[in-house]
């Protein structure tokens, strides 16, 4: 019966290009003898046909003899390449000189072994399977690599996306709404001093004198929806609730704000990322939703992180049609929160149904 370390350890499965059955038999006797504490699971081949049809099967390692009448570890070797085939090959031989040897080794096989000496096969497999199993966790962490590089790039060009589309926001804030009415200020002063009755001259003066603290309030207001003062002055919570008041009690919508765990003395970069989330959310809320009320939660992890979901009561849509992979002009506020989440190295998930409302939940 064999022992419990044997029940335990899988199988070495070794694929034997070899002639001679005796000399397979001699291999596991060999293995055994030498390494009783492992099962070791033989396969004879002994031409090109039956080592391209075996390597369909799953195997640790090759076996290969030096000198074949129909085949060779060279032929055998150059089938592993054109397959892109990883499994390692090891020589045997009676006799190999150093030449032979060295060009055998320099053509991609892993050792080589004379077979007076099977006794020390079980060491020479174990270390090809070791240097195996490090080529492939090379190879995987290689592969995250490339695409943790490839992330970063798209990222990269997301990031810069956004600012683009950042800035044209601030462009047509500051022109359409700012510069058309400190225009008409300007043009309220000059018609002032134009004036020549007194009453209509003060007419102009106190005219341009609202439109001018309109201007002052419509650049509190940009100013706010990039980065509240609340945020620096009294932290995370008010900045969020005098989001809510600013963008909610116009359009007669309900609000509360709750919090879980102790809010950081010190805010990160993220802080600010979850305000942007919570006014975007909240647009998209007025101008799409038909809610009648928000709930705001926000949630202070260990590490800095910090939770936020957003709830709405309105009519839902249907997540797949909306983000449908391209970015049109429905789905671009959207798109701007799942990249201004993404940026700041978290995650944004939307779940909604028709008629139920929106759940929106980031964690940075």
């Amino acid at each position: 019966m064999p022992s419990r370390a044997v029940q335990d350890l899988p199988p070495i499965r070794l694929l034997c290009v070899e002639d001679n059955p005796d000399d397979v038999e001699l291999m596991g006797i060999a293995l055994e003898r030498a390494d009783p504490t492992r099962l070791y699971e033989l396969h004879r081949v002994d031409n090109a046909a039956s080592f391209v049809a075996a390597l369909e099967g799953d195997w640790d390692v090759i076996l290969c003899d030096f000198n074949l009448p129909r085949f060779s570890p060279y032929a055998a070797l150059q089938i592993l390449v054109t397959r892109r085939s990883n499994i390692p090959l090891i020589v045997l031989t009676r006799a190999i000189g150093e030449e032979a040897a060295v060009h055998v080794l320099r053509c991609g096989a892993k050792d080589y072994l004379t077979k007076d000496k099977l006794g020390t096969l079980p060491q020479i497999i174990g270390r090809v399977l070791e240097e195996r199993r490090r080529a492939q966790e090379k190879e995987k962490l290689d592969a995250e690599l490339q695409a943790a590089y490839a992330r970063l790039k798209e990222l990269s060009a997301r990031f810069v996306l956004a600012q683009e589309r950042e800035r044209s926001h601030i462009s047509r804030e500051l022109h359409d709404q700012l510069g058309q009415t400190l225009t008409a200020v300007v043009i309220h002063l000059h018609a002032a001093q134009r004036a020549q009755e007194p009453e209509v001259r003060r007419k102009y003066s106190d005219t341009a004198g609202e439109l001018a603290n309109g201007a002052l309030q419509q650049l509190k207001t940009l100013s706010f929806s990039l980065r509240p003062a609340q945020l620096d002055l009294l932290g995370l919570v008010p900045a969020v609730q005098s989001s809510l008041q600013r963008i909610c009690e116009p359009a007669g919508l309900a609000w509360e704000v709750l919090t879980r765990g102790e809010e950081p003395k010190r805010l990160e970069e993220n802080a600010a990322v979850a305000v942007r989330l919570v006014q975007e959310a909240l647009t998209n809320i007025v101008r799409h939703a038909r809610a009648t009320h928000v709930r705001v939660r926000l949630r202070f992890l260990p590490g800095g992180r910090i939770g936020v979901l957003v709830l709405d009561d309105g009519r839902g849509f249907d997540k797949a049609a909306v983000l449908d992979g391209h970015q049109s002009e429905r789905n671009i506020g959207l798109y701007g929160m799942i990249e201004r989440t993404e940026l700041a190295g978290g995650r944004l998930h939307i779940r909604t149904r028709r008629g139920r409302g929106v759940a929106i939940r980031a964690v940075l």
